[in-house]
């Protein structure tokens, strides 16, 4: 994939998920965007992020210790190293900080 179809992805990606998250009372989940940067923030303090890592064409999240990369199979991000998708991570993760099932 070009830099370009990759940037495309990509923000699109971010976008998904700024629009899921806005569905949310941003007292149990706040997100903000910046520059390929989408911070999930907790009423804890704690902080999730959903980044693009350009030079390595990929979609990186993170949270609480953990990180994963993500790299497009032509339909959906998936994990460079087990294969789940990117929206189920986000998924669990947020399901499990906020203390109920959400889907994004």
């Amino acid at each position: 994939m070009d830099r370009q179809e990759y940037l495309q992805l990509a923000d699109a990606c971010l976008e998904y998920f700024a629009a899921a998250l806005e569905e949310f009372d941003p007292d149990e989940v706040d997100f903000y965007s910046a520059d390929g940067v989408l911070t999930l923030e907790f009423a804890d303090g704690a902080r999730y992020v959903l980044n693009r890592q350009t030079a390595a064409s990929q979609m990186w999240f993170a949270a609480d210790a953990r990180a994963w990369h993500y790299d497009w199979n032509g339909s959906i991000w998936i994990d460079d190293r087990d294969g789940h998708e990117l929206s189920e991570c986000v998924s669990r993760s947020v399901s499990k900080k906020i203390g109920r099932v959400v889907t994004l």
